[in-house]
């Protein structure tokens, strides 16, 4: 039986992504051969040679195997519903204010720009 998979990803600007996939929106910030992605399942960090396909990959945040250490009382369904919604919530936060920062900084650019470009201010 086969099973459905969905994953967008919208890059903000060089460096930084914003994904959204099934299992919840994540941010990914870094350049090819080195990246972080934060979201729902923890925070993941990759390191690897652009154009060889080697790679290594570690994850913290979560349980990531046998060897993780276990919790003697796990979540109740409520309790991992209210975690999941404030990493989605934290995600969206982040990418709003990495947002705005940009928009900030392109905006004084451009008004810089527009005050010394010689054109004589009306009388």
């Amino acid at each position: 039986m086969g099973y459905f998979r969905f994953y967008r990803r919208a890059r903000i600007f060089p460096g930084l992504s914003l994904n959204i996939s099934k299992s919840g929106p994540s941010v990914t910030m870094g350049m090819k051969g080195f990246h972080w992605t934060v979201g729902p399942r923890g925070v993941r960090r990759t390191i690897g040679l652009p154009g060889t396909g080697l790679y290594y990959t570690s994850q913290s945040g979560t349980h990531t195997g046998v060897h993780s250490r276990h919790s003697d009382l796990p979540l109740t369904a409520a309790q991992q519903g209210h975690a999941d919604r404030a990493v989605g919530c934290l995600v969206i936060g982040v990418v709003i204010l990495v947002v705005l920062v940009i928009g900030i900084i392109i905006g004084g650019a451009l008004s810089a720009a527009g005050t010394g470009s010689g054109a004589a201010a009306p009388p």
